[in-house]
C-alpha cells in the first residue's frame, strides 16, 4: 500500500492546513512526489520539512488560488519541476455564511473566486499535458453544502453545487482522454474552515452544530482521495459523499 503511487507527481492546493495538509502527507506515505500550493509560506515550509522525510521531494509553491494566474502557474511549476503532473487535488476554498439580505458580496466575490474560478483555472492548465499523455486524475473537493442548501448558506452551497456540476460535466469532457475526474463530499470536518465565518450568530451555531457530534477528521478525507487515485487506470471513482455517523443533515 505504501507504495501504490510510487513516482506518481501529485498537486495539492490548499496545503497549508486542514484536509489539504493531510492529503499531501498521505499521498507521500503512498510513494507520490507531491507539490503543495496555499498563501501562507510558513506553513508550507513545515509541511515540506514533513514531506521530506517521507521522500516526497516537495515543492513549496505559495499562491493566492484566488488569482487565475496564480492558479495556472502552480501547475505549470509543477510540471517544469517534475516533467509532469499526475494526480492535481482541488482544495483550497473558504466558507462565508451568513443572510443572504446581509451578504458582503465582495466576501461572496471572493468565495466565488477562489472555491470555483480557481479550481477551475488551475484544472484548465493540468489538461493540456494529461491528454497529451492520456493519463491524470483530478479531485475536486466540495461539501455536503454541495447537496443540500441550508440557511446562511447560499452563497457557500452556491460555489459547492458549482463543483459537483463542474466535476461531472469535465468527466465527461475528458473520460475518452483516460483522464479520471473524483469530487468529494464531506461533511462536518474539524478543520479551520469555520473560522472564516464573518457572521457571529450563524458561526457560533454552525460551531455548536459541529461541536455535537463526532466530526470528520482531516486523515479521514485524505484517506479516502489517496483511495480514490490509487484505483487502477480502469476504475473512477466519481463521486464520494461521505458524513460523520453523528451528521443527520
Amino acid at each position: 500500500m505504501q507504495n501504490r503511487l510510487k513516482d506518481r507527481i501529485a498537486l495539492v492546493t490548499g496545503a497549508s492546513s486542514g484536509i489539504g495538509e493531510a492529503t499531501a502527507l498521505e499521498l507521500a506515505r503512498q510513494g507520490a512526489r507531491v507539490a503543495i500550493a496555499a498563501r501562507r509560506r510558513d506553513r508550507l515550509d513545515a509541511l515540506a520539512k514533513e514531506l521530506t522525510a517521507l521522500g516526497a521531494e516537495p515543492l513549496v509553491l505559495v499562491a493566492d488560488l484566488a488569482d487565475e494566474v496564480d492558479a495556472q502557474r502552480i501547475v505549470h511549476e509543477t510540471e517544469q519541476r517534475f516533467g509532469r503532473l499526475d494526480i492535481l487535488v482541488n482544495n483550497a476554498g473558504v466558507m462565508y455564511l451568513e443572510p443572504i439580505a446581509e451578504a458582503d458580496l465582495g466576501r461572496w466575490r471572493h468565495m466565488l473566486e477562489l472555491n470555483v474560478l480557481g479550481l477551475i483555472a488551475s484544472t484548465q492548465a493540468a489538461l493540456a499535458g494529461m491528454r497529451a499523455r492520456r493519463d491524470g486524475h483530478i479531485v475536486n473537493i466540495s461539501s455536503t453544502a454541495g447537496r443540500i442548501a441550508n440557511p446562511n448558506a447560499g452563497g457557500y452551497s452556491a460555489t459547492k453545487f458549482g463543483v459537483v456540476a463542474f466535476s461531472e460535466s469535465l468527466r465527461r469532457e475528458v473520460y475518452k482522454d483516460n483522464i479520471r475526474v473524483s469530487v468529494i463530499e464531506p461533511g462536518a470536518v474539524a478543520t479551520e474552515l469555520r473560522e472564516h465565518i464573518g457572521h457571529a450568530a450563524t458561526k457560533d451555531a454552525l460551531n455548536a452544530w459541529a461541536d455535537s457530534m463526532r466530526q470528520l477528521q482531516s486523515q479521514d478525507i485524505a484517506e479516502v482521495i489517496a483511495f480514490c487515485v490509487g484505483r487502477p487506470a480502469h476504475v473512477n471513482i466519481n463521486e464520494v459523499l461521505m458524513r460523520p455517523t453523528d451528521q443527520e443533515r
